[in-house]
C-alpha cells in the first residue's frame, strides 16, 4: 500500500525517504506485535502501537491506496477485507 501511495499520489518512481521510513516503522511495529501474524487489522486491534503522527500518516496512505489495491493486488485486497470482517 505504501508503494502504491508513493508512486501514484506523490509521483515517485521509487519509495521516497518519508514513505521508506513509514514502511520501516510499520514493519518494526508488526515484528513486536504481541498478537503476531494472527492479528486482526490494526484498526480493530485493542492495542494501538503506532505513534499518533505515524498512525495518521498510515491512515492517509490506506485511504488512498486501499481502493486501488483491487486494481494492483486483488487477492491481497480481498484478504485484507476478509481480515477486517473477522
Amino acid at each position: 500500500m505504501v508503494a502504491i501511495y508513493c508512486r501514484y499520489k506523490e509521483g515517485n518512481r521509487d519509495l521516497c525517504d518519508g514513505c521508506r521510513l513509514l514502511l520501516e516503522y510499520a514493519n518494526r511495529r508488526l515484528e513486536h506485535c504481541k498478537f503476531g501474524e494472527g492479528k486482526s487489522t490494526c484498526r480493530k486491534c485493542p492495542i494501538h502501537c503506532y505513534k499518533p503522527d505515524m498512525r495518521e500518516r498510515m491512515r492517509e496512505v490506506m485511504r488512498f491506496a486501499g481502493p486501488r489495491m483491487l486494481l494492483f493486488h486483488p487477492v491481497m485486497a480481498i484478504r485484507h477485507l476478509w481480515d477486517e470482517r473477522k
